[in-house]
């Protein structure tokens, strides 16, 4: 980037092609802040006054009405407009577009859509950013996309409203108080029998086998690992996702795994093709 300055906040940059492009910033509470890169003196001109009107705006009734009027905001850029509006009222800048509230932060994806998370999750979520696909949300972690879920206690294979719900119903709300995780093994749910609760573990090979009911869902959890192993010995080959269990010692697991009864349906099962 070169030194050549030109309107106030903005600095003249070139590609390594040789065009031409403009850098916006600005500095507020002895921190400077990138504003972005514009392709016209003007609009980095513009998104300068911008940022600095934003700074030097109100009380937080008037940045409410600031965050919904967003759409009328053409320059900034709205990860950027949310960060400095969190950074005047709040006095912490964080490089993604999270808003800190009283009990908790809100993390503004686009405008109109908002997910809410625990003030614990405010370092976390500062430096992950949070994309969505297919109606899930991913966090980029160490060059991953991870399901935000996963930070939960939910795991990727986890059907909402059988596995877990939000006691609000709101889809949104990821306060840990408004998650319900109701099973957390793969292969295990919980079932109704004669009106006792118990924990049903199946399997999927070629469509879905009951392995067995169980009184407790760890012992359903071991259950489905040990019929995965059984069906591999039987020459059965599939990517089954084994149950991580930490939740006893290795003695313990080790006498559930050896004694817990599996159905004889997949203990017979032979060469069963995927």
């Amino acid at each position: 980037m070169t030194k050549n300055k030109t309107a106030p906040g903005v600095f003249k940059a070139v590609k390594k092609n040789g065009s031409v492009y403009y850098r916006a910033s600005l500095t507020f509470k002895g921190r400077h802040i990138s504003l972005g890169s514009f392709e016209t003196e003007a609009s980095a001109a513009a998104a300068y006054t911008e940022g600095s009107a934003l700074l030097s705006s109100g009380n937080r009734e008037e940045n409410e009405r600031l965050m919904l009027s967003y759409p009328s905001l053409r320059i900034l850029p709205y990860e950027k407009f949310i960060s400095l509006l969190n950074f005047k009222d709040n006095g912490i800048y964080a490089p993604n577009p999270i808003y800190i509230r009283r009990s908790f932060i809100e993390y503004h994806l686009c405008p109109g859509e908002t997910l809410k998370f625990d003030r614990d999750d405010l370092f976390y979520f500062s430096s992950h950013k949070i994309m969505k696909r297919g109606g899930h949300y991913f966090a980029a972690d160490y060059g991953l996309q991870v399901n935000i879920l996963n930070r939960f206690g939910i795991k990727n294979y986890a059907v909402k409203d059988r596995d877990y719900y939000f006691i609000n119903g709101d889809n949104t709300d990821f306060r840990r108080s408004n998650i319900e995780i109701v099973n957390r093994y793969n292969g295990v749910s919980q079932k109704n029998k004669k009106g006792k609760t118990v924990y049903r573990a199946v399997i999927h090979i070629k469509g879905n086998f009951i392995i067995g009911d169980y009184e407790d869902e760890i012992t359903a959890a071991i259950a489905y690992n040990k019929a995965a192993d059984i069906l591999k010995k039987n020459g059965i080959s599939k990517a089954w996702e084994y149950n991580d269990i930490a939740d006893i010692d290795e003695l313990k697991l080790k006498q559930i795994y050896d004694t817990v009864k599996i159905s004889e349906k997949i203990i017979s099962l032979n060469n069963l093709q995927n």
